[in-house]
């Protein structure tokens, strides 16, 4: 085949990325040495959801990359979504200061540059940080999840669906790690022991485990991020005022020393979106954009559970209309079966030190489509700040391999001040509904005796209904009719008002006098068992319907694919 011509690269270069609808501005293309303007390099908007690597070595810009593409996203009207791990991101919400040489490399490219500040969101787990703290239940995990994250082995994780389970049977609400150790702890005790044994298949031992990996939990900071009030994620979805996106910046300073705690929040953060979002087909432009920079942190030492739940993730969410983008420095850092899913590629400069290296290069350069460049000496060569790059086009075809000068961000490259970050943090919507932790009565107070109030809507002994509660009558006799219709048979349900003798009842309070009225029985039967089998078939079919209930019949139905559950309304 002839050598093609400088013109004829140029060309293919064009016309390859000759794009009808909006875009995200990449760069300009290096050809033979020199950077040509006039071939821009660029990435559809409508395409972002298809997911996408931004892999290099230290030091070649791969941060850069993910800010500059943060602030295009934005400006598009797109929230994006941004793990801070070096704390080098917050400077998208302070304008950049034009100098000579970034104006210089500005012309050069045909970048129209100008300063620009961005809404940014500061956040952090648990108030590990400075940032609105990110907290979850331990109920919205689910037990599925929760096991995950312990690694638990099949029994143990069985046995962890019994203690849920029972524990929504009880009306013991599982909001934090001392929750479910207060659950765990009931159940192996001389109290609890009757009700070991009534749930059947869960040995003491087994118990012990998994109250001994919550200790683990706790050891790792998690008690922080397990609490109320619950994130909602819905929150990433916003706009600002002036129609562009919102980008939430989590701040992780302690994630090299607590890898678990950002898989944990990760996982429920996917998952949870996953249930709420609705299907959504091709889409102008994505509805949230995640960048999760330091990706290789994330998989390392990963269980196969944890790998199996992203693969399954990163391949579903994007009918959602999200994109995920993984910043790590090789892609061999990214499991094969997450790799397989990403369509689009920002690969800096590679290393080629030792033998190892040279193996890794040579299988990057075997990934990329056939190209006129001479990809192994191109990636050893390429300068920071430069890329080569293929992208998925408007018609789901990759699009020519182009070496590329990146474009300059209008932020900050680097930290905001500090008096900043903390003039949004306090100035931010989110921080009078997350910013301070409650702890309500649940699990831990009911069985430890120090619940000193009934929960929200329900009336004291003797007392008339609080106006707006729940008729637990019609609650009962829509669940008769919901069992009917799904079996086709009568329900097994007692009737409204009826108390038959083996009716579960909660356990009552370590300190409650012998006399006390016993608590109202928890009418679960044969609903509750069948939900845990239909709750990912019917998920969010049923999950509207389930919330109107706000019962414990809604929280057996809301077991998801992901063995989430919905999160506990603040």
């Amino acid at each position: 085949m002839a050598k093609k011509t400088a013109a004829e690269k140029l060309a293919t270069i064009q016309q390859g990325y000759t794009l009808d609808g909006p875009t995200i501005e990449l760069g300009a293309a290096i050809v033979d040495g020199e950077v040509h303007k006039e071939a821009q390099v660029r990435l559809p908007l409508s395409m972002m959801n298809r997911h996408g690597l931004v892999a290099g070595a230290t030091g070649t810009g791969k941060t850069v990359t993910l800010h500059m593409m943060a602030e295009q996203l934005s400006t598009a009207g797109v929230p994006v979504f941004l793990a801070d791990i070096k704390g080098d991101l917050s400077g998208l919400a302070t304008a950049a200061t034009a100098s000579e040489k970034l104006t210089a490399r500005t012309a050069s490219l045909g970048q129209d540059w100008s300063g620009k500040a961005f809404p940014v969101e500061f956040l952090s787990l648990g108030g590990d940080g400075n940032g609105v703290p990110v907290r979850a239940t331990i109920t919205s995990f689910g037990p599925i999840l929760l096991s995950r994250i312990m690694e638990l082995n099949d029994t143990q994780e069985s046995s962890l669906q019994l203690i849920f389970h029972f524990a929504d049977q009880k009306k013991l609400e599982l909001i934090d790690l001392k929750d479910l150790r207060a659950v765990i702890q009931f159940l192996t005790s001389d109290e609890g022991k009757a009700e070991l044994e009534d749930l059947g298949g869960l040995s003491k031992a087994t118990a012990g485990v998994i109250l001994r990996e919550l200790v683990n939990l706790e050891a790792e900071g998690m008690e922080k991020f397990f609490g109320e009030p619950e994130f909602d994620t819905a929150e990433l979805l916003r706009t600002a005022p002036d129609g562009r996106g919102v980008i939430s910046c989590l701040e992780l300073p302690t994630l090299q020393t607590k890898p678990m705690l950002f898989s944990t929040f990760l996982m429920w953060l996917l998952a949870d979106l996953f249930e709420d979002l609705p299907e959504a087909g091709d889409l102008d432009k994505p509805k949230l954009v995640f960048f999760l920079d330091e990706a290789h942190l994330l998989f390392t030492g990963a269980s196969k559970a944890f790998l199996e739940a992203i693969t399954t993730t990163v391949r579903l969410i994007r009918s959602k209309g999200v994109g995920i983008f993984f910043v790590t420095q090789t892609p061999k850092d990214v499991p094969a079966a997450v790799l397989g899913q990403l369509a689009n590629r920002v690969q800096h400069a590679l290393r080629a030190f030792t033998p190892e290296d040279a193996k890794a290069l040579k299988a990057t350069v075997s990934t990329f489509p056939v190209s006129d460049y001479d990809l192994e000496e191109t990636l050893t060569s390429a300068g920071i700040g430069e890329a080569v790059i293929t992208v998925m086009n408007e018609r789901g075809a990759p699009t020519p391999v182009a070496l590329t000068k990146l474009r300059a961000p209008e932020s900050v490259m680097g930290p905001s001040t500090d008096g900043l970050i903390g003039s949004t943090i306090a100035a931010s919507p989110l921080l009078p509904k997350y910013g301070t932790a409650v702890d309500n009565i649940s699990a831990y107070e009911k069985l430890s005796g120090k619940e000193t109030a009934p929960a929200t809507g329900e009336a004291a002994p003797g007392q008339p209904p609080v106006p707006g509660a729940l008729d637990p009558h019609a609650v009962e006799a829509e669940a008769r009719r919901i069992e009917e219709e799904i079996l086709g048979r009568p329900s097994s349900r007692p009737l409204p008002g009826s108390a038959p003798e083996d009716w579960p009842s909660a356990p009552a309070p370590a300190n409650a006098p012998a006399n006390a009225p016993a608590p109202a029985p928890q009418q679960d039967g044969m609903m509750g068992d069948l939900a845990g089998v239909l709750g990912g078939a019917l998920g969010g079919g049923i999950k509207s319907m389930a919330r109107s209930f706000g019962t414990q019949l809604g929280r057996e139905l809301l077991r998801g694919v992901f063995g989430t559950s919905s999160r506990r309304r603040r």
